[in-house]
């Protein structure tokens, strides 16, 4: 039975396969070579923190940007040297905004000792700009309309620029000068601090315009005299503990003096 069974032919059977190869068949693949694989290794690109990706061995990374250092005479062109002086969120910048409103005991420089940013320098400096410019005109209608009632509503766009020339030079020049006077005097200064420093200083007078809009002389001069006083005093304090307890005497004055004359500047010229 088993015999019978074993003597059929299953070479028409699907499926089935032939179990001697022909010697064509042999012939053919006994000559037949596979190639030689050549194979590459992609390492996974994980350090520096660049991000994921692959790249092959010894190649250079496809996204890879050069950044210069900041003291460096191209790190000064180049925009990546400047990010880390933006990284700041709206807490950060609210509790500095405090700290410049109610200078207790100079102790700004120990807050952003860490992470000083420009952000404020030129978001406060800007603001400052438009609201001297269009407070200042609102606040010489109503002094004028005050005294004349037969007053026109007009609109000076000089104080634009005015107000453009006077924050913006005073935020970035005024700084500036006590830098190299500080490095001149052998003091351990920074000139980002100073800018950062400064760029704060200048929020008080944001807030002063607004009331500044009351068209009482007296009153107006007096909110001047203790805004820039409280300026001064953000100033002169945190200056003498920046320079870490130098006798830099009149160098903190001076930058008293300053303030007080920026104060008087902004009531003379916009607030008349």
């Amino acid at each position: 039975m088993d015999e019978s069974y074993s003597g059929l032919p299953t070479s028409h059977l699907l499926g089935s396969v032939p179990a001697v190869l022909s010697e064509d068949k042999e012939k053919s693949t006994a000559s037949y070579e596979a190639p030689e694989a050549n194979m590459q290794i992609f390492p996974q690109n994980n350090g520096g923190g660049k991000g994921p990706g692959y790249q092959t061995v010894g190649g250079p990374s496809a996204e890879t940007f050069e950044e210069q250092p900041a003291n460096n005479w191209r790190g000064v062109f180049n925009v990546a040297s400047y990010v880390q002086y933006f990284n700041v969120d709206t807490d950060i910048v609210l509790n500095r905004l405090l700290s410049s409103l109610f200078p207790h005991n100079g102790d700004f420089f120990s807050k952003i000792d860490a992470n000083p940013d420009l952000y404020g320098l030129i978001w406060i400096s800007t603001t400052l700009v438009f609201v001297l410019a269009s407070v200042g005109n609102c606040a010489t209608y109503l002094m004028n309309r005050h005294t004349d009632t037969t007053t026109s509503w007009s609109f000076n766009v000089s104080y634009m620029s005015l107000a453009a020339c006077s924050v913006y030079g005073y935020a970035i020049l005024v700084p500036l000068a006590f830098y190299f006077t500080l490095k001149y005097l052998g003091a351990n200064s920074s000139l980002i601090r100073l800018w950062c420093m400064w760029g704060y200083s200048l929020f008080i007078f944001i807030v002063a315009s607004f009331l500044l809009l009351i068209p009482v002389e007296a009153l107006r001069w007096i909110i001047i005299v203790l805004v820039g006083a409280a300026s001064a005093s953000f100033v002169g304090l945190n200056l003498k503990s920046h320079m870490q307890g130098s006798d830099f005497t009149l160098v903190v004055i001076a930058a008293c003096l300053l303030q007080l004359a920026l104060a008087v500047f902004f009531k003379v010229y916009f607030f008349p």
